[in-house]
């Protein structure tokens, strides 16, 4: 079922979405502009976030979902700030961590979980190439199924791998979230989508629509939303990619 209002960007990874009754925020990064120093051995050193925090009700959101604790995913703010009784779904692997913050209903997921009528599986991915994926530690992503909503996968930090395709193949869902932004360190190859892995995974699901957020908020994101266009339009797919604006929503 097509939403007006399925998913909002908040900003980077920062997504709210709404499945019926029930408010999801995925990957809390909620600090003010410039709190946190730049991701170190990065090509710029502007201090994070670079953006601010468009208008979040904290108080209203129903659960969390964490893909990993990388600081631009769930930082101090997002720590400080969210309500430590709602239910936060995790990695299994981070879960005493989420604990020993104060949070009291912490629910890693090992595969799959059943919440409020909203069915979460946890899928795999890869935060970089070779080595420098393995060093970057787990990561997931996240498939949303209810019976009177679109499905949507969060794929989370990774590039395109067999994990995903796998993932894309299983669970064919009807929005796909993609972290872009080409993120890298000075040495290495991307951790995070480039625009040519965004256009695999628009080949592989012509059908579903694709979403590209992470982009412009932290200092070792390099390509820009306009960098992603005008690379999306060179490949033949210019308007296939829903590449919001922080505090948009988007259409599922």
């Amino acid at each position: 079922m097509a939403s007006d209002r399925t998913l909002r960007l908040v900003r980077h990874a920062t997504l709210e979405l709404l499945f019926g009754d029930r408010r999801i925020l995925v990957d809390p990064m909620l600090g003010d502009v410039g709190v946190a120093p730049p991701i170190e051995n990065s090509p710029t050193d502007d201090r994070n976030p670079m953006v601010p925090l468009p208008v979040l009700d904290r108080h209203a959101i129903d659960a969390v979902v964490v893909t990993h604790r990388h600081r631009d995913h769930f930082d101090e703010a997002a720590r400080g700030r969210l309500d430590t009784d709602r239910p936060l779904f995790c990695q299994p692997e981070e879960a005493a961590a989420f604990q020993q913050d104060g949070f009291t209903d912490v629910r890693p997921v090992e595969d799959a979980v059943d919440w409020d009528g909203i069915h979460i599986t946890r899928t795999g991915g890869r935060h970089g190439h070779d080595d420098l994926a393995e060093a970057m530690g787990p990561v997931s992503g996240f498939v949303f199924e209810h019976p009177n909503e679109p499905t949507v996968f969060v794929a989370g930090d990774t590039v395109w791998c067999p994990e995903l395709a796998d993932a894309l193949a299983a669970h064919d869902p009807d929005v796909v979230v993609l972290n872009a932004g080409g993120a890298r360190f000075t040495e290495g190859e991307p951790i995070t989508m480039t625009d040519a892995d965004v256009a695999e995974v628009v080949r592989t699901v012509p059908d579903a629509q694709v979403v590209a957020v992470h982009m412009e908020a932290i200092n070792h994101c390099l390509q820009t939303r306009d960098d992603l266009r005008a690379a999306l339009e060179e490949r033949g797919l210019g308007g296939r990619v829903a590449i919001p604006s922080d505090g948009a929503w988007v259409r599922g």
